[in-house]
């Protein structure tokens, strides 16, 4: 506004009030006179509200860190019931915030899509980028949610205490058969007893290896629908 002459000021008020529903208002002049405000908003999806709840009640401290004014960050946390809000973040002050997080002892996971989260998407213990984000978002990040979804971060909790035996199990399981079929049916038994290894027998045991995998597989994620 003020590289063409235009005075906003008396629009200040109705666009502060827009910051506050949550929208982000700009000004829009014409022939160097501020003329109104146009309100652009991101509908928070109907999950949110309830992965935030989750992951709060299973201790996690949850803060939002937007490059949105601190007036519309704050109407947003509001709504979602998030306590510790920071507007107005450059992608730097994402990334410093995320290490001093650490510095104070904690596991920080970051959860983002754009270009502007990427630095602390690979600052971050855990970095989250949502499947529908960019591609340099995912490129930083250690997980990528296919589908875009914060409520996914919710299973990802569980799973840090769900998957070991199992994932133990499934290495086992696919490693014995790896270790065990490959030298046999290289003939490392054929000068000693003279066995090898059947064909058919191989493609059955590789057969089992990956049902194997499988069946762990569905074994996480039934434990996680039972879950909620």
């Amino acid at each position: 506004m003020l590289e063409v002459g235009a005075d906003a000021g008396p629009l200040a008020d109705a666009a502060e009030r827009l910051r506050d529903a949550g929208a982000t208002a700009m000004f829009v002049a014409l022939d160097g006179h501020a003329i109104g405000t146009i309100a652009v908003a991101d509908p928070i999806k109907e999950t949110s509200h309830r992965a935030i709840q989750s992951l709060q009640a299973m201790g996690v401290r949850v803060v939002m860190a937007t490059g949105d004014g601190l007036s519309t960050a704050r109407a947003v946390a509001r709504e979602l019931a998030i306590d510790e809000v920071h507007g107005d973040v450059r992608p730097q002050d994402k990334a410093r915030l995320v290490s001093e997080l650490q510095a104070t002892g904690r596991r920080v996971a970051m959860a983002g899509d754009g270009i502007n989260d990427a630095p602390a998407l690979a600052a971050a213990d855990v970095g989250i980028a949502m499947g529908t984000g960019t591609d340099v978002a995912m490129s930083s990040a250690q997980v990528t949610l296919v589908k875009g979804d914060l409520a996914a971060s919710c299973v990802l909790g569980k799973f840090q205490r769900l998957p070991w035996p199992t994932c133990a199990r499934t290495w086992v399981s696919r490693s014995s058969t790896t270790r065990s079929g490959v030298p046999v049916a290289a003939g490392l038994l054929y000068p000693v007893f003279g066995l090898l290894l059947s064909p058919m027998l191989a493609a059955l045991a590789m057969s089992f290896s990956s049902v194997s995998v499988v069946a762990n597989a569905l074994r996480l994620r039934g434990a996680s629908l039972r879950d909620g």
